[in-house]
């Protein structure tokens, strides 16, 4: 039985083991998939997770639950032997281990691109993954419950201050998502303002939305600063240390949010950690049919498709273009990969990838929303209604489907749900802190004249207060608090 090995989970690879359990007969070959993440992400629906439209676990699509016959591993591979036709195996838990194979398909997608700037490290946040998103979210509500109890000034500013650096699609339907949200939340803080919001959308280049016209990208910009937002074109972020922005153009201020959006980076695995041909760029090089190699020379039993591969692109009049990391291409590519291995495997033709782009949408916030397709523009609420509607059909599985399209109904009458839930990054911190929580005065009794400090968390932060710590009081306070219940009013109950 042929071992067919997919590296990585994401939308190329959990497609390509999808199809192939449609398509392969019993016990003509063995798959295994492996991935850090025990499922898919569905990245266009993040901007909207990160706003609360969409449920954080409604985009994300269980490998185990869907892939009944494919043998899913936590884990990463490391790198790739294919002289020898082995992977190196790190498992979530355990040592590194050789995992054997006939047939390698490499679906590792991309990570985000980073540079060596002062404070990116420490303090921005993707939004690449689930995670990211949910915690986007709570950081914004957060900081909108901690502006509401400050008087207006520094403090207060910074914290409802945003910055995204990126103008690609990611950047764009993130920023735009995230200023239609804060604006709406206004309805529910009427201690903030609108002129008191500070959104601001970095980019490097001169223009955002790459695969657009020029004159959709400029629209888009005006757009955006029509209801409050910022855009600073031909800009480089210079430092964000401790939450202090320096911006290329001399502009300084301080955010409490910072988004890092600035693109894709080749993967290391296959960037440096295969024998597998690569490019200049560090993507993996394929054929029009998917094989990895050159059209005179390609590699046997090794293919690669989606953001880690340099793919043809066929349906381009540019001589030498190769296919835009989307998720169009990603998901198609993961079809017909899968077509072409079987077809491989019984002896039959590969057929090469093509694909013309059905167009570009994007989403600026609720009922706003950009789509082009050559010539046609459609702006506003209809080009909004169309990105919904595509992307709810181009989720995988049925049951998603179902539970986007509920959630969203759901919020027509009651609207998206507010609530932070950034405590449960710090789950023990009620449990620790012994369910005493801390009173107005940071008092919790006083006996015989003393008093005896109150021990608490942060919901938040997960920290106790070191006033409530033994260990950290004078000696002459270190009593357990017996009851707080006046002294002579414990004296009587104890006589009766």
């Amino acid at each position: 039985m042929r071992r067919i090995l997919i590296v990585g989970g994401g939308y190329t690879g959990f497609y390509t083991a999808w199809r192939l359990e449609k398509r392969l007969r019993q016990g003509e070959a063995e798959v295994t998939i492996v991935d850090p993440r025990p499922y898919m992400t569905y990245q266009p629906f993040l901007p909207e997770v990160a706003v609360g439209s969409v449920e954080a676990r409604h985009v994300a699509v269980s490998l185990r639950r869907h892939l009944r016959r494919t043998t899913v591993i936590a884990g990463s591979v490391t790198a790739i032997d294919h002289a020898h036709r082995t992977a190196t195996l790190r498992p979530v838990d355990g040592p590194d281990r050789q995992l054997g194979y006939d047939t390698i398909v490499v679906t590792a997608g991309a990570v985000t691109r980073t540079f060596p700037i002062p404070g990116v490290a420490e303090g921005a946040i993707g939004l690449k993954h689930v995670e990211e998103a949910v915690a986007i979210r709570d950081r914004l509500l957060t900081a909108f419950e901690r502006a509401a109890g400050l008087e207006p000034g520094t403090e207060r500013s910074r914290l409802l201050t945003v910055t995204f650096v990126g103008g690609g699609f990611t950047g764009v339907e993130g920023f735009g998502e995230l200023l239609s949200f804060a604006t709406a939340l206004l309805r529910s803080y009427p201690e903030l303002t609108f002129p008191e919001l500070s959104f601001h959308l970095v980019e490097a280049e001169d223009r955002i939305l790459p695969e657009v016209t020029g004159d959709v990208g400029r629209w888009v910009v005006r757009h955006l600063e029509r209801r409050g937002g910022r855009v600073h074109l031909g800009t480089r972020l210079v430092s964000a240390e401790n939450g202090h922005v320096v911006l290329s153009d001399g502009e300084e201020y301080d955010t409490e949010l910072l988004v890092w959006t600035a693109g894709n980076g080749a993967h290391p695995v296959v960037a440096t950690h295969t024998d597998l041909p690569v490019d200049e760029h560090g993507l993996l090089r394929v054929r029009a049919d998917l094989r990895v190699g050159t059209e005179h020379a390609p590699v046997p039993d090794a293919w690669g498709a989606g953001d880690n591969a340099s793919v043809p692109d066929l349906a381009s009049p540019v001589p030498g273009a190769r296919t835009v990391p989307n998720a169009q291409h990603a998901v198609r590519q993961g079809k017909r990969l899968a077509a072409n291995l079987v077809a491989d495997l019984r002896g039959g033709r590969v057929r090469p990838y093509r694909h013309r782009s059905l167009g570009v949408v994007a989403t600026l916030g609720l009922g706003r929303g950009i789509f082009q397709y050559r010539r046609l523009v459609v702006r506003g609420f209809p080009a909004w209604l169309m990105h919904r509607g595509y992307h709810v059909l181009a989720v995988p599985t049925w049951e998603r489907k179902v539970r986007v399209l509920l959630v969203w109904l759901s919020a027509v009458p009651f609207g998206r749900d507010i609530v932070s839930l950034a405590s449960v990054q710090h789950p023990r911190a009620a449990f620790t802190a012994g369910g005493r929580p801390r009173p107005a005065t940071g008092l919790v009794a006083r006996r015989s004249g003393r008093t005896v400090p109150a021990v608490s968390a942060d919901p938040v932060t997960g920290r106790s207060s070191s006033a409530g710590r033994p260990d950290q009081m004078p000696p002459q306070q270190r009593t357990a608090p017996r009851s707080i219940v006046p002294f002579r009013r414990a004296r009587h109950l104890r006589r009766h």
